[in-house]
């Protein structure tokens, strides 16, 4: 069967290309991807070739497939798997395999699976991790999101706290607590409000900064202070731009006591440093994002940490438990992650997409891989609807929807648009 894929051959070395999968083994499944949502990490990848600790040294002669943030159907299935998996089931995968110890992973590693592409194979430790996921929901690109969601959840319990007078840490967020989201007005700092709100371990004041007032501005529109407080938790948005001390704004909102928690959501050093002089006493750091240059360091003070037992945690993805919970908290319908989508576009616009997500000031991008069409984002379906039809209907649509992208939207998109 034939693919068309977005495959990495080097740095800044991206191609869409059309090319023959082999026959499945008895071990592996063949899979129709539907749609991928792209993330910093394969602009990564992208820009780092073979240097990225996940790519193969050999990917300028053996390509790989970019993407895995992916939701698609199950076609086939090799006999070793039928009497678990069957054909026309929707499903994701968690792509942090830690196959025997490996870095690979789908997205970076593998020759025939990848978000990027229209078919793929699904190689057999997938399965054998437990890491082939079904999805039971209508819209696909919930499915392409849960990865993402399981990240921010893996960062909630991955940050930890003390036992005073015995080494025994308790993992996750305190509960009751102040928690501060630096730099988090993006897609991921969204999904990590929506998730803090309605999760069943919430902080009690949660303040979000940022220094673009009109990403605040709409991250208070789709979640507002009144529905977090409808569910316990005192929110605050915040623009530190015009204070020269930015750690004294954020901390006078805790009366000075600081912060049980803080979430770094961008690879700044004067964010980290922030986060770091506003932790209370057994504050946690979560250092969230990923930088891609690796001699990326900031401050850290070492007093606060001797005597106030400040510390610092950093996490790279969710573990498979954590995709599941994102899961069932989209299914039930206690977090909605179309909060994060700002674009949409076709395979045709994944490849420049992806080399310039650092300069696209904007959330999620949400790829269809079997149509044509350019990047554009949801804000502008209005102004090209005066001369095209479909993205009048789209607008129309999304509106009806306070302006999110939605299942409606998806399934006219994929009914009406050239394949690719």
């Amino acid at each position: 069967m034939k693919t068309k894929a977005v495959r990495l051959y080097g740095e800044n070395d991206l191609r869409l290309e059309e090319f023959e999968l082999p026959e499945i083994k008895d071990d592996e499944i063949l899979a129709h991807i539907i749609s991928d949502t792209l993330c910093m990490s394969s602009y990564k990848a992208a820009i780092q070739g073979a240097k990225h600790k996940r790519v193969p040294d050999n990917v300028a002669k053996n390509p790989v497939i970019i993407g895995h943030e992916l939701c698609g159907e199950i076609v086939k299935v090799g006999t070793k798997w039928q009497n678990k998996f069957k054909a026309g089931v929707k499903f994701t995968i968690q792509p942090n395999l830690n196959y025997k110890g490996s870095l690979d992973a789908p997205g970076y590693s593998y020759n025939y699976i990848g978000g990027n592409a229209t078919y793929i194979i699904l190689p057999h430790e997938i399965m054998e991790l437990d890491c082939l996921l079904e999805y039971n929901g209508d819209a696909f690109y919930f499915g392409s999101l849960a990865e993402s969601m399981s990240c921010i959840i893996g960062a909630y319990h991955a940050s930890y706290h003390t036992t005073p007078g015995v080494y025994v840490h308790k993992m996750g967020i305190i509960e009751g607590g102040n928690c501060a989201y630096l730099g988090a007005a993006g897609p991921m700092g969204l999904g990590a409000i929506d998730y803090t709100i309605h999760c069943g371990r919430k902080p009690k004041k949660v303040v979000v900064v940022d220094i673009d007032q009109s990403r605040l501005d709409r991250a208070a529109s789709v979640l507002t202070v009144d529905e977090a407080k409808n569910n316990g938790v005192e929110l605050i948005y915040l623009n530190t731009s015009g204070h020269e001390k930015p750690e004294k704004a954020v901390l006078d909102l805790t009366d000075n006591k600081g912060f049980d928690d803080v979430f770094v959501y961008a690879p700044v050093k004067e964010l980290v440093e922030t986060g770091n002089k506003i932790l209370g006493r057994d504050g946690c750091l979560n250092f969230f994002a990923g930088p891609s240059n690796p001699e990326f360091s900031a401050e850290f003070n070492f007093y606060n940490a001797h005597y106030l037992s400040t510390h610092i945690v950093g996490t790279s993805g969710g573990n498979t438990d954590d995709i599941r919970e994102s899961l069932e908290m989209m299914g039930s319908g206690k977090i909605n992650p179309s909060i994060m989508i700002t674009h949409v576009g076709g395979l045709d616009s994944a490849i420049e997409t992806t080399l310039n997500l650092p300069n696209i000031r904007a959330g999620k991008m949400l790829i269809y891989t079997n149509i044509k069409m350019p990047l554009t984002a949801i804000n502008n379906f209005g102004e090209l609807g005066k001369t095209n039809k479909i993205f009048a209907e789209l607008d129309r649509i999304v509106k009806s929807n306070n302006g999110l992208w939605c299942y409606e939207a998806e399934k006219y998109l994929l009914n009406n648009t050239e394949s690719i």
